[in-house]
């Protein structure tokens, strides 16, 4: 969208041209290994190994510093390796990442979980700290009927999968499968597809997906200009597979029998200006509705990191949203610990990940050493 053709053509596809390159760079062997010339001799631990944390860990590893990641899960990669579906995102591109980064001399400690079964004490053995652990408390329903069995959280559903295409095994009683049932998705954005998706390759008879919001335009409108983030309406090939997408719905309850989901209950609303001129919803009298379920996914989104364990315990100040606090050097309010991605800018996309681990470790180089040659921003 914010390609300068926008304005009154289709954009030019910048994201399928730089993954060309990169493909083509790696197959022919141009994309090498970049160990650091010579050692500083200082230690920087980053927790968590998603695209910040290891966007900001080939960095400071690349600038001589001895840098270890920590991931709380058996696999690094974090959200790239068990959040994103394996039809959406091959791990094998993952894991070729991680290969190129532990030849430069990273050190990857997995189901390592700083603050639960490694001491947040352990971080004090390290000169710098760089937290990108992302934003993992999601966002919930505290509605009558939540508690019923077959009604799960996205990242309850989609991490197992993963697990399951790994090679890995789950108990049968700790399944979650959409396989030969009616689901209802809550949530029509990029995790909602996720799960449709899912979905579908599991076998699921009907999926419907709902979501707060109306339905966006086809097209912008004249009040969305180029170069804003285009609010239109966008189809994931999860959704030309099929499944049912609805809008301005708000869910009420759920209801079953010996303990498991049967039944959706929800109104439909419709959204109009309030007193302040801002949108807000009402319920239409006499739209409500039920929907029969075995399998109900909640894709809420997520409202900061989890701050019991090891945040609360290195005494790291929040910003009014519950994210971590940070100043203009990215650095927290405890010296020496910064922090990158979504645990600091609350959920958002990998790009931004990738974009502020880097420029976390421009500061973190520079606080280490006094000067930095690394670049400070990559936006």
């Amino acid at each position: 969208d914010a390609c300068v053709l926008a304005i009154n053509q289709d954009p030019v596809t910048i994201e399928y041209i730089e993954k060309s390159i990169a493909e083509r760079g790696f197959s022919e062997g141009w994309i090498q290994p970049e160990p650091p010339a010579h050692r500083t001799g200082k230690r920087a631990a980053v927790i968590g190994s998603g695209p910040a944390g290891l966007a900001a860990a080939q960095q400071l590893n690349r600038a001589g510093h001895h840098v270890t990641v920590f991931e709380r899960d058996e696999y690094p990669g974090g959200l790239l390796t068990l959040g994103i579906p394996d039809f959406k995102l091959d791990k094998e591109v993952v894991r070729r990442r991680i290969r190129l980064m532990e030849e430069e001399g990273i050190v990857f400690r997995t189901e390592a979980h700083v603050g639960v079964n490694v001491p947040t004490s352990e971080l004090e053995k390290f000169d710098a700290v760089c937290l990108a652990g992302g934003s993992t408390k999601a966002r919930d329903l505290d509605i009558p009927g939540r508690n019923l069995r077959g009604v799960h959280l996205a990242m309850e559903f989609l991490p197992q999968q993963n697990r399951l295409n790994a090679g890995q095994s789950v108990p049968s009683d700790e399944r979650i499968s959409a396989e030969g049932k009616r689901v209802v998705i809550l949530g029509g954005g990029d995790t909602g597809a996720d799960c449709l998706g899912t979905s579908h390759r599991q076998g699921a008879e009907i999926v419907h997906q709902f979501e707060l919001l109306p339905e966006p335009p086809p097209d912008r409108s004249s009040d969305n200009p180029w170069p804003q983030w285009g609010r239109v309406l966008r189809t994931s090939p999860a959704h030309e597979e099929g499944g049912i997408r609805d809008y301005s719905i708000m869910t009420k309850s759920f209801s079953g029998s010996n303990g498991h989901v049967e039944k959706l209950h929800g109104v439909r609303l419709e959204w109009a200006p309030g007193d302040d001129g801002r949108m807000a919803m009402k319920e239409v009298p006499g739209s409500e509705f039920e929907i029969e379920t075995e399998l109900v996914l909640l894709a809420l989104g997520f409202l900061h990191p989890e701050h019991e364990g090891m945040l609360n315990e290195l005494g790291v100040e929040f910003d009014a949203r519950g994210n971590v606090k940070l100043d203009s050097n990215r650095m927290t309010s405890r010296p020496g610990i910064f922090a990158a991605g979504d645990m600091a800018r609350g959920q958002s996309l990998v790009v931004w990940a990738i974009a502020e681990g880097r420029e976390t470790a421009h500061y973190m180089d520079s606080y280490l050493t006094g000067s930095t040659l690394l670049p400070r921003s990559f936006r």
